[in-house]
């Protein structure tokens, strides 16, 4: 199966960099993280076409029979379309669509509020990476997330050994209050990944001030000629993107089910 998203596509690459198993059912694919089997878009079928009407209960039997453990269902769609028809017995089932936009640019600008203060450098020691994790703590909150985030921390810094990328963070006072991070994804792209900021040190220019960092490391040392970021379109940060010079390309579709309760 050929992936034309190219959201879809990066991010099955960073998978792969990251150790999961993906593995082509011919309509389908299916990314398993062994690792890290709580994350959901590390575990998770890639559909190569908007699903049909009446196939609800399909796909839920298929995503049951690879992941009989998993607590949560994600379903991925290889389309460009921005306007899919969803049938209505995905919604029934509590198969929430998720809408993206996947932006690129070919060499990142500085952002107009540059901050300046804070010291920004690729993520090493063992304090950095368990400052990344704490800071995933303090962005997503502590109720039964730690796991997840600390096997997310892990196989970041194993795929940051490789070369393949790096995660970058903004320090203040040796406190770590942003981060994100940009890896190879083949074909000449380079693939933003998981900006995330403090929420007591946001609107400082901390995410902008990064994804200008990062993208010239992913020009420069990963020889990347686009930039590949993915964002909600009704977030904020797509304007710091766009302020950056990314530029709308793709939707994405995706659907997911938290676990119950």
């Amino acid at each position: 199966m050929r992936i034309t998203s190219l959201g879809l596509r990066t991010d099955v690459a960073l998978r792969v960099l990251e150790g999961a198993e993906v593995v082509d059912r011919g309509d389908h694919l299916v990314i398993r993280s062994l690792d890290n089997p709580g994350f959901w878009w590390g575990n998770f079928l890639l559909l190569d076409a908007v699903p049909e009407a009446g196939t609800a209960g399909t796909w839920l039997t298929r995503f049951a029979a690879e992941f009989p453990a998993a607590r949560h269902v994600a379903l991925g769609v290889d389309t460009t379309d921005d306007q899919p028809v969803i049938p209505g017995e995905f919604l029934a089932a509590g198969l929430e669509p998720q809408r993206a936009t996947v932006l690129t640019c070919a060499d990142v600008r500085p952002p107009p509020h540059q901050n300046a203060a804070a010291e920004i450098r690729p993520l090493d020691s063992d304090a950095d990476w368990q400052q990344s994790y704490e800071l995933g703590v303090r962005c997503f909150g502590d109720d039964g997330a730690q796991d997840y985030l600390k096997r997310r921390a892990a196989a970041r810094r194993r795929l940051a050994r490789t070369g393949s990328g790096a995660w970058f963070g903004a320090f203040s006072g040796g406190r770590l209050l942003a981060q994100l991070g940009v890896c190879d994804a083949g074909g000449g792209f380079a693939r933003y990944q998981d900006v995330e900021t403090d929420p007591a040190a946001r609107r400082q220019g901390l995410a902008g001030t990064l994804v200008w960092h990062a993208g010239r490391y992913g020009r420069e040392i990963l020889g990347a000629s686009t930039l590949v970021i993915v964002a909600d379109p009704a977030d904020l940060a797509i304007r710091i993107y766009r302020a950056c010079g990314f530029t709308d390309l793709q939707s994405q579709l995706t659907f997911e089910r938290p676990p119950a309760g």
